[in-house]
């Protein structure tokens, strides 16, 4: 099936009052993973890489992003293209060239007048080129690089008249908030705050997304979606799922030496991990 424009799912789910999860991809097992699980589930998701990951695979944008399309145009799933986390002005710009459907241009660690103007700047090019531009204001802890942030922590949070500004300033077309997750929880013990949910939902016009959702429980998630939270993140707990299918394979086989035998079962936990979470969030 042909890449789906990343702002029609979000259309669509808008529409429906369900939320459309956007999954983390690494690897190609990764890709793969996303879309055997969005076909078990029968919703459609977003294929997210991050600058982080582009940083594993050397800085090459390309191959990863040729590799997770192929299989998005493979998958009976209906799956969109989604750069997330993305710093560098240009892997902003190259994103623009590789099909993506929508970007995630992270200007959070700027202060706010730095950021609404890099933000603005950088809607204006993906606006030109019809990509879905997505920002964050606040601080969702938890990101590789950055001191570790308490979700809790006075000024994390995101503040609704601030929000409704950076998003008049900006164009932005959706807003990652903190609400009370974390990037990299390995536990889904977060609790988010509800009725910061609602006011910012009361406040900003364009969809909310929720980063580190890996960390919050099912019953989290929908109230969160609920109260207007429409995108929603998930990267460490497919990593959580296939690292421990693997070590479970490797310790019951030590003697494996074809990845193969092993990489199986990680990516199949990983493809329950996405169905389970997509019925969450889909509804």
């Amino acid at each position: 099936m042909p890449l789906v424009p990343t702002d029609e799912l979000i259309a669509e789910a808008q529409q429906s009052a369900h939320g459309v999860a956007a999954f983390n991809v690494i690897t190609l097992e990764h890709a793969e993973a996303v879309a055997a699980g969005a076909e078990r589930a029968g919703a459609p998701a977003i294929l997210q890489i991050s600058e982080n990951a582009v940083r594993f695979h050397d800085g090459r944008l390309g191959p990863i992003a040729a590799a997770a399309g192929a299989v998005a145009r493979g998958s009976d799933a209906r799956l969109s293209l989604h750069l997330d986390h993305v710093r560098d002005p240009g892997l902003f710009r190259a994103a623009l060239d590789e099909g993506f459907g929508s970007v995630m241009f992270d200007a959070s660690q700027l202060d706010y007048a730095a950021n609404v103007a890099a933000t603005a700047d950088a809607v204006r090019q993906g606006h030109a080129r019809g990509v879905w531009v997505e920002a964050e204001l606040g601080q969702v802890g938890g990101k590789e690089g950055e001191p570790a942030l308490d979700a809790h922590a006075p000024g994390a949070r995101t503040e609704p008249a601030e929000a409704a500004d950076y998003v008049h300033r900006t164009g932005v077309d959706g807003l990652a908030v903190a609400v009370g997750s974390s990037h990299a929880m390995t536990a889904r013990t977060a609790e988010l705050d509800h009725e910061l949910i609602a006011a910012l939902r009361k406040s900003v016009p364009v969809p909310l997304v929720l980063h580190g959702s890996s960390g919050v429980p099912d019953t989290e998630i929908v109230r969160a979606v609920a109260a207007g939270m429409l995108k929603i993140n998930v990267g460490t707990a497919l990593n959580t799922a296939f690292t421990g299918a693997v070590r479970e394979h490797l310790t019951a086989h030590p003697e494996t030496m074809d990845s193969r035998k092993y990489l199986a079962p990680g990516r199949e936990a990983m493809a329950e991990t996405v169905a389970d979470f997509l019925r969450v969030i889909a509804g």
